[in-house]
């Protein structure tokens, strides 16, 4: 079986792909090792609640439909999906809370400038130049080379509170690397939280996974639950429950894919969503020069299944980014977690209406965790470990929220840790944000393999889709 590409991983950049090369017609096989597609953003079932396993929030609300430039509303052209199909609901409104300063924000950005102004009256119009200057940037450039974020805000902005308060939802949101973003990333999720902002489909993740997975079918895919029935399908395969195990090449040429059912799938283009490390590793080179650096920043998230909505306690704030000092350390942790910031996310705080299918009510708590040490450990202290940090968890949750005696609300915790992570989807480390070191043009030195996803650089649910169009457009369209 000979394929124009092979995309490896079905999670939301390799779905978009796939639609945007079956779409033309190219025969093209997703090979997704799991039994569901979705990757990262997926979504499970506890004590029968579905729960999103990624889904905070998607970015990029695009309120403004007529502005086609948007990425949302760009991406969704290309996929040929109607905006009205992802029934978004936009956020109530988020918090960035250091313990010197509050600022609330929204899908309307009048509502930040209005409280740095009050915040930050002496950085008002620094921060208006640099809001100016960040709107005319391109940050999906793929040609641009790094550039600290953190030098650029330095041109702009003279007080350190109110950079590291921006810098705080942007690196939880998207940053492989400690305490910096590249500027081209830091637009990017800038442009998508504060002018954009955040939304949610109506009925979870589950949504626009779905929307994808029937825009693909419509493009004349299959979708195959058994690797084994491959070679009598269609010209465009979503293979779940297919695992990778090789990328054979040949003179530095991708030649082939080799299945851990043994079977070969010919090809000369891969497209791989599953990292850059973790490409490579799978590949066959004999060059030692491809040595991709392995993330680093890993998370620990607890999700506290409620009786009762936050809202009924009076907590409606979707998001609150939280920071226990004025000094913001992302980096990864000395301890097992770090209790001093971290995310606090209520995914049922969003502008519903009637018909819609909110999530169960629920807090979601994101802490940055040491990868090392969580897979260094026994089962006995790992068990004790994940009990500690759900501990901290509830109490921060209460703390944010202003839930008293939360625990007496509690119906089951669900908890994920850098093991977990790695489980699921390979990524070394149980890094969620990938490499340090982006391909932006999605180029690898194998000829005809391509990254797409979180290693190629663009950000967030939204960015990941436009990431697999743009390396398909790019890569395979563009040359065919």
């Amino acid at each position: 079986m000979k394929y124009d590409c092979i995309i490896i991983g079905a999670g939301l950049s390799g779905l978009a792909a796939g639609i945007r090369l079956a779409h033309f017609g190219k025969k093209v096989c997703i090979c997704e090792q799991h039994s569901k597609a979705g990757g990262l953003n997926s979504y499970y079932s506890r004590k029968g609640i579905e729960i999103d396993s990624g889904l905070h929030a998607m970015t990029n609300f695009a309120k403004a439909k007529d502005q086609k430039s948007l990425p949302l509303l760009k991406l969704l052209r290309q996929l040929r999906i109607p905006h009205s199909s992802l029934n978004l609901r936009e956020q109530n409104g988020s918090k960035i809370a250091f313990s010197d300063a509050e600022l609330s924000f929204s899908n309307d950005f009048a509502l930040l400038e209005c409280e740095v102004r009050k915040i930050f009256p002496n950085q008002i119009d620094n921060f208006i130049q640099f809001d100016n200057y960040i709107r005319s940037y391109n940050g999906l450039d793929i040609t641009a080379g790094y550039i600290s974020a953190r030098k650029v805000l330095n041109e702009f902005i003279s007080e350190p509170l109110l950079i590291e308060m921006l810098f705080c939802p942007l690196m939880y949101y998207g940053s492989a690397v400690e305490d910096d973003m590249d500027f081209a990333q830091f637009a990017i999720m800038y442009k998508s939280i504060f002018h954009e902002g955040f939304c949610r489909p109506a009925n979870g993740i589950r949504t626009l996974i779905e929307l994808l997975q029937n825009r693909f079918i419509q493009c004349g895919g299959k979708i195959i639950n058994n690797p084994a029935n491959i070679a009598d399908s269609g010209e465009a395969i979503l293979s779940l429950n297919c695992e990778v195990r090789k990328i054979i090449t040949k003179s530095n040429k991708v030649s082939a894919v080799e299945l851990k059912t043994g079977e070969l799938l010919e090809t000369e283009k891969v497209i791989s969503s599953a990292g850059f490390a973790e490409t490579i590793k799978i590949t066959e080179q004999n060059s030692t020069s491809i040595k991709p650096a392995t993330g680093q920043m890993a998370f620990i998230e607890t999700v506290l299944i409620l009786d009762q909505s936050p809202a009924d306690f009076n907590h409606d704030t979707t998001i609150t980014f939280f920071n226990k000092s004025a000094n913001f350390a992302y980096k990864n942790p000395n301890s097992f977690i770090n209790k001093q910031s971290g995310v606090v996310c209520v995914p049922d705080n969003f502008q519903f209406i009637n018909g819609d299918t909110p999530p169960h009510p629920q807090i979601r708590i994101t802490m940055l965790a040491n990868n090392k040490k969580w897979f260094k450990i026994d089962n006995k202290t790992y068990q004790q470990e994940k009990v500690n940090a759900e501990k901290e968890a509830i109490s921060i949750a209460s703390q944010y929220s202003g839930i008293k005696n939360i625990e007496q609300h509690i119906k089951f915790t669900d908890i994920f840790t850098p093991k977990t992570i790695k489980r699921y989807t390979g990524h070394i480390n149980g890094a969620v944000y990938g490499s340090p070191d982006k391909q932006k043009d999605g180029k690898t030195e194998i000829n005809g393999l391509l990254l797409c996803g979180t290693d190629q650089g663009f950000l967030g649910i939204t960015g990941s889709m436009l990431s697999g169009i743009s390396m398909a457009n790019m890569h395979i369209l563009l040359n065919s």
